[in-house]
């Protein structure tokens, strides 16, 4: 049995593909037999500060500022300095809880993995400045017994981004799957679904956009997006300036209540992610797998989604006429792969385990 130390700078019940990622994947890391404990942080301080969930322990460290995205976590270190792990899984790249925690495994002696989980941001500056940051970690990367990339997008990026050898980084692509609905779920003729956070890089907008091109020729056409955030006000407002306000619905689905989430993604005629950037998204994994055409803007990991032909892709560029047009490709013609084709949770889990045991191997 392997001792594992999963660090993740946040967890559910936050949202965020990480966060589902996480938890899909310690989860069923337990199921095989191993141990593992998770550590991450709470900003709020209102979540428990220990909890066992699905059989691992979850271990929560305040963060700190508590108003910004920065994550700084002493307790988060010192908790990962002292206990003893086989291996230490460091997931995400993008805060001060990753450097942490790999120094942290250094310090102690303790083989880690680390598996990037790159993710867009609203602000221009932050996301030019990412490539600078990637550098400045690059010495701490290098001491990493293996590093994972999410798609080969991801991977590429960082081999070049340090200086490796094409193949240096490992693929192990995220799963999505969803539990069957309670009832029979059909889908409703029009409804388009957007997921995720609601922040302007992840594109909702784009989807509201094309509405009104999309009503010619479906009047029936609604925009659902699900999810929560800053941006929900603007979207509202867009919604309203076009003359769709009617149309348009913005509403939460709590992350951990998978039911309601498979059961609004089963409604979806069409699911679109029109996002700047994304590694790999489990929203669309989970739309694809539950039998869901999907369209995608053709950037990032979200270009191999259409080069894989899995997703109808759209220029990241493209106007709200051509948006919908591809949508209304995707309800006319729905391209939906077969399911044999997709990466599984169970897939990604036996990905992740042999990559510890190559590892701890040598």
């Amino acid at each position: 049995m392997t001792r594992v130390g999963m660090i993740a700078t946040r967890s559910q019940p936050e949202i965020g593909g990480i966060e589902s990622h996480v938890a899909e994947v310690a989860s069923r890391v337990v199921a095989r037999g191993h141990d593992l404990e998770l550590l991450t942080t709470d900003r709020s301080g209102s979540l428990p500060r220990r909890e066992r969930v699905d059989g691992y322990t979850v271990r929560r460290f305040r963060a700190y500022p508590a108003g910004r995205d920065w994550y700084f976590s002493p307790g988060l270190f010192w908790a990962a300095l002292r206990t003893r792990y086989d291996v230490v899984h460091v997931q995400g790249i993008h805060t001060l809880v990753p450097p942490l925690a790999m120094l942290a495994a250094i310090l102690r002696r303790t083989p880690f993995v680390l598996t990037f989980h790159t993710g867009g941001n609203s602000s221009a500056f932050r996301e030019k400045a990412r490539r600078t940051q990637f550098r400045l970690l690059a010495p701490l990367l290098r001491r990493a017994g293996a590093l994972v990339g999410v798609s080969e997008f991801e991977a590429h990026r960082f081999e070049e981004v340090m200086g490796l050898p094409e193949g240096s980084i490992r693929v192990i692509r995220n799963g999505g799957s969803l539990p069957a609905p309670a009832g029979p779920v059909t889908p409703e003729p029009g409804l388009v679904v957007s997921v995720g956070r609601l922040e302007r890089y992840k594109g909702h907008h784009r989807a509201v956009e094309a509405l009104p091109y999309l009503l010619k020729s479906h009047p029936e056409a609604r925009v659902e997006i699900l999810g929560s955030g800053p941006y929900e006000r603007e979207l509202l407002t867009r919604a309203e300036e076009l003359g769709v306000d009617d149309r348009v619905r913005v509403r939460f689905v709590p992350p951990v209540d998978r039911a309601q989430m498979a059961e609004a993604v089963g409604r979806a005629s069409v699911m679109t992610l029109l996002s700047d950037y994304e590694a790999h998204p489990v929203a669309v994994m989970e739309a694809l797998t539950a039998g869901r055409p999907a369209v995608v803007s053709r950037t990032s990991g979200l270009t191999e989604l259409a080069d894989l032909g899995w997703a109808v892709g759209v220029d990241q560029h493209a106007t709200p006429e051509e948006t919908a047009r591809a949508i209304e490709r995707q309800l006319a013609e729905p391209l939906v792969p077969d399911p044999a084709e997709l990466p599984t949770w169970e897939t990604c889990v036996a990905g992740v385990l042999d990559t510890y045991q190559s590892v701890l191997a040598r």
